[in-house]
């Protein structure tokens, strides 16, 4: 099964780290318009992405803000 391209929303954060007790792991991993999730935190950008059929650019971008981090769509 192949991913539609155009359901992968890449971003630039500041999230250094992620471990799997974080609030920010448990939302990402638990929310249901989400099918899959990374953050390449050896990356200068901290680059985070994100698989979904559903959510806008713009919704990932507050559900990231609200815990505090930066986050800016890359293109």
């Amino acid at each position: 099964m192949e991913t539609d391209l155009n359901t992968i929303h890449i971003f630039k954060t500041n999230i250094g780290t992620i471990d799997s007790n974080s609030i920010a792991h448990q939302l990402l991993s638990n929310h249901p318009q989400i099918q899959e999730w990374s953050i390449d935190c050896e990356d200068v950008d901290c680059v985070l992405r994100v698989v979904s059929e559903t959510l806008k650019p713009e919704e990932i971008i507050k559900l990231i803000r609200d815990f505090g981090h930066a986050c800016q769509e890359l293109s």
